[in-house]
């Protein structure tokens, strides 16, 4: 047991680092919000004095403002559908006996490792390339008039290149969690008659609650913020726009450092607002 001793001790070893964490994400916070209520140019005449909340009327009246939180909850919601409904048949099929499993899930896993950027590149110019794409070949293989995937189905393809990066984690999460499954209620069921999609439906699909839990909440936090994908394909056209994308717009494009910040602090406020609501209607199931 831990005397009061050992526990001062332990805080005491924990505060630098306590400290340091709480500098690293504050000081930031507060720039922003000092920038926000300012009116700066670097390149046109720098600080030009306090403004108020001019910035986030600005910000939240603009035209591409509701337009950009669409866009945002289009993609996450897309990618959390593909990568939890696909995470949890590879889940199920790595766990199964097979030659080589070592190797195959390692692959699985590989494309979480490798960074958006260098996706993203992979899929615009091996992927969907127009003329050189491999869905390019594969088109003109059936007879068929090759897809302007950037262009034509821009949505679509920034989903499908962001669920392919983070397929690998809800795939992993989810393959621990039914690894975790005691195997004597999947013999007990088979032993009863019950077949192979009752089993799952049944036993597989409620263990694996928490879990799906678990990834949604993760991956929901990190597409919030989703910009590489967008930077490095669309550059934000055709309707692929996200809040993050606009906010760097704003300060870097426009060097408009005041109203990139309120950008900033709204999408803290929507980042807040989605976890609040996920940990409410979904996160029940840590609970249950």
């Amino acid at each position: 047991m831990a005397t009061q001793h050992s526990r001062s001790a332990a805080r005491l070893m924990m505060a630098p680092a306590v400290v340091l964490l709480l500098g690293w994400m504050l000081v930031p916070l507060i720039m922003t919000l000092f920038f926000s209520f300012k009116k700066y140019l670097p390149l046109r005449g720098g600080d030009l004095g306090w403004v108020g909340f001019d910035n986030y009327v600005r910000f939240v009246t603009s035209s591409a403002f509701w337009p950009s939180v669409l866009a945002t909850l289009l993609i996450v919601g897309g990618v959390l559908l593909i990568t939890v409904v696909f995470g949890v048949l590879l889940a199920v099929l790595l766990n199964q006996p097979m030659w080589g499993q070592g190797v195959v899930r390692i692959l699985v896993i590989a494309p979480f490792f490798v960074m958006p950027t260098v996706s993203a590149l992979v899929w615009k110019n091996m992927f969907m390339d127009p003329v050189n794409g491999l869905f390019a070949h594969i088109w003109k293989f059936f007879g068929a008039q090759p897809v302007e995937w950037l262009s034509e189905a821009s949505m679509t393809s920034i989903i499908m290149i962001v669920s392919w990066q983070w397929l690998p984690f809800a795939t992993l999460i989810l393959l621990t969690a039914i690894q975790s499954l005691d195997g004597e209620q999947l013999e007990a069921s088979e032993m009863d008659g019950a077949p192979p999609l009752a089993r799952f439906g049944y036993i597989v699909l409620p263990h694996l609650g928490r879990a799906v839990t678990v990834v949604v909440l993760i991956q929901s936090i990190f597409l919030l913020s989703i910009f590489a994908e967008i930077f490095v394909t669309t550059q934000g056209s055709f309707g692929t726009r996200t809040l993050t994308y606009l906010i760097y717009q704003r300060v870097l494009e426009s060097q408009n450092v005041g109203l990139g910040s309120a950008g900033g602090v709204y999408a803290i406020i929507l980042a807040n607002i989605v976890a609040i609501f996920l940990m409410r209607i979904v996160g029940k199931n840590l609970d249950a």
